[in-house]
């Protein structure tokens, strides 16, 4: 498992939505691997972290994002990628 972080200067809320809705509506909502979801942060400055399964699903998913995003003007930038030492899930 790998944990990406991306943490760009110019996520705002309604970009992110439109983002998020464009993926939904390509049928990439749910990508294959794609464990954990999160975005945080303030209206116009938020973080994403996601958990995939591994690294080539993140590439498969990236190869689909970038261009996407691209689409409405926006560079995520380079992600952090870590390997995930331990996951602990609340109940």
């Amino acid at each position: 498992m790998i944990g990406v972080y991306f943490n760009p200067e110019s996520l705002t809320a309604s970009l992110y939505d439109e983002i998020v809705a464009r993926l939904a509506a390509a049928g990439l909502g749910a990508p294959k691997g794609r464990l954990y979801h999160s975005c945080f942060g303030t209206p116009d400055h938020l973080m994403v972290f996601d958990v995939f399964a591994s690294q080539e699903d993140f590439d498969a998913f990236g190869a689909q994002l970038i261009p996407l995003a691209n689409e409405v003007g926006f560079d995520p930038g380079t992600p952090d990628i870590m390997p995930i030492h331990n996951v602990i899930i609340g109940k």
